[in-house]
Order: structure tokens, then C-alpha cells, then sequence
């Protein structure tokens, strides 16, 4: 077992033999770069979407003048743009079953054996959020609505599972203080978690309000608050660079092990 903090100690992800090390990589590091994928990619695509293809993105059956594409207009109905966010969401999905196997030991260490429960959902809830976004990324409405619906609304229902779950076990479920990184995390966590639910409620309200009314710029409200959801759940997941603080990657031909 290696030791990673001050009376807490990891086991290797992979393996428990002496490993041919190929190089190492700061897991804050790896974090900004999981979470920046997804971030750029995002960007990208709305971007291309509004100078490449404004007048079929911003298009809905109001036909009332908008300025932003949704979400799903955005990453799955045009390309490069359905190419570039698979590529994205395909690449962090690997590097976040990485992470996942990292919360695992983490929480064993620092929740109280007591909120077994409660972590098991918080772990379950994050794989199932990872699951949901690669299927409704690479099923979008136009290959399969009823399934990129379903997808769609198991991420948000996860998302949210786990990032409430998640603040509650770090606050209220410990068997150790938190150190000056963890409580930045925490105090990121919640904000992005608040932003996140607020989000979802204004989301809903505008899509209700552009389907009743057929106003202008409503559907383009819609949409500023579909981002909003997107780039909330990405800074939550972003907190894993304090969580793992000074903690490294090692990747070598017979596995993975964490310092």
C-alpha cells in the first residue's frame, strides 16, 4: 500500500507487485485535463454551430427568431461537431472510471463505516452518470430519441444524485478533519451543486414558456440555461484536483498505481 496523506493510506488501483514505472502524471493535473475536455469540446461545438450552421441550430417548430442552439442541437446533429464531442466524452469516460476506483478508496478511508450505504450510492450514481452521458452522446435525437431522452434524463437524475449525496458524505460522514484542500473542494462542490439545481429550474421554466408562447429569444434562454447545467456539473467533477491534491498517476506496462 502506498501512503498518500498523513495517516491514510491507498492501495494500488491495478496489481500489488513491484511495477515497471513508464512516467508519472499529478492526478490535479489529470483532473483539469478530464474536465477540460469535455469543457473545450462543448465550446467548440456550440460555437461552429452558431457560425456554421446558426439558421438550422437556432431552428425550432415556433419559428421565432433565437441566437443560441440548444445542448442537443449543439453535439449531435451536425459535424464535425458530433465528431469532435464523441471524441471528447469517449477519452474522459476512460479517465473517469479512473477517478471512480480513486473516490472508492478515498471514501473507504475518510467516511465513517456507517454511511456504507450512502457511499455506495454516491459511487453507483457516478457510474451511471458517466454511462448516461457517453449514451446520449452517442445516440442523439436524431439516431434514437426515445433512447437519447432516456439517457439524457438519467444523467441529469444521476448528476444530481451524486453531487448531493457526494457534499453530504464530505461534510457529515467523516472519520477525519478535512484539510485545507478538501474544504476548498467542499466549498466548490456546493456552489456548483447550487448552480446546477438552479439551472435545471430555469431550464425547464423557458422550455415550458417558449412551447406555450412561441416568444423570441426565449428557446435561446432555454439553451444559456442547458449550458449553465453542462459547465455546473463540469466544475463539480473539476473538485477531484483538490481531493486527490499532491497525488500522482503512475502508469507503467503492468498496471496503475497511486501515490
Amino acid at each position: 500500500m502506498n501512503k498518500l496523506r498523513s495517516g491514510i493510506e491507498y492501495s494500488p488501483l491495478l496489481g500489488t507487485e513491484t511495477l515497471n514505472y513508464r512516467f508519472v502524471i499529478s492526478f490535479t493535473k489529470l483532473a483539469w485535463f478530464t474536465a477540460g475536455l469535455p469543457f473545450f469540446g462543448f465550446i467548440f461545438c456550440v460555437l461552429w454551430s452558431i457560425i456554421f450552421d446558426f439558421e438550422h441550430a437556432t431552428f425550432t417548430h415556433c419559428e421565432v427568431y433565437n441566437i443560441l442552439p440548444s445542448v442537443s442541437a449543439a453535439i449531435g446533429h451536425y459535424r464535425p461537431q458530433n465528431d469532435i464531442w464523441k471524441i471528447v466524452i469517449a477519452a474522459q469516460a476512460f479517465i473517469r472510471s479512473i477517478v471512480l476506483m480513486m473516490y472508492y478508496y478515498y471514501y473507504n478511508e475518510i467516511i465513517s463505516k456507517s454511511a456504507k450505504g450512502l457511499t455506495n450510492i454516491t459511487l453507483l450514481s457516478y457510474t451511471i452518470e458517466n454511462i448516461s452521458l457517453v449514451t446520449l452522446s452517442f445516440w442523439t435525437s436524431n439516431d434514437n430519441y426515445a433512447f437519447h431522452k432516456f439517457s439524457f434524463i438519467s444523467f441529469l437524475i444521476m448528476s444530481l444524485i451524486h453531487m448531493s449525496a457526494s457534499c453530504y458524505l464530505v461534510k457529515n460522514c467523516r472519520n477525519s478533519f478535512r484539510d485545507a484542500n478538501e474544504t476548498k473542494s467542499y466549498a466548490i462542490k456546493i456552489r456548483a451543486l447550487t448552480w446546477n439545481i438552479v439551472s435545471i429550474f430555469l431550464s425547464c421554466y423557458f422550455f415550458w414558456r417558449h412551447n406555450q408562447y412561441c416568444e423570441p429569444f426565449v428557446y435561446s434562454m432555454f439553451a444559456l440555461c442547458e449550458y449553465m447545467v453542462v459547465i455546473s456539473n463540469m466544475g463539480f467533477h473539476v473538485t477531484a484536483a483538490w481531493d486527490f491534491a499532491g497525488r500522482s498517476l503512475m502508469i507503467s506496462t503492468r498496471g496503475l498505481r497511486i501515490i
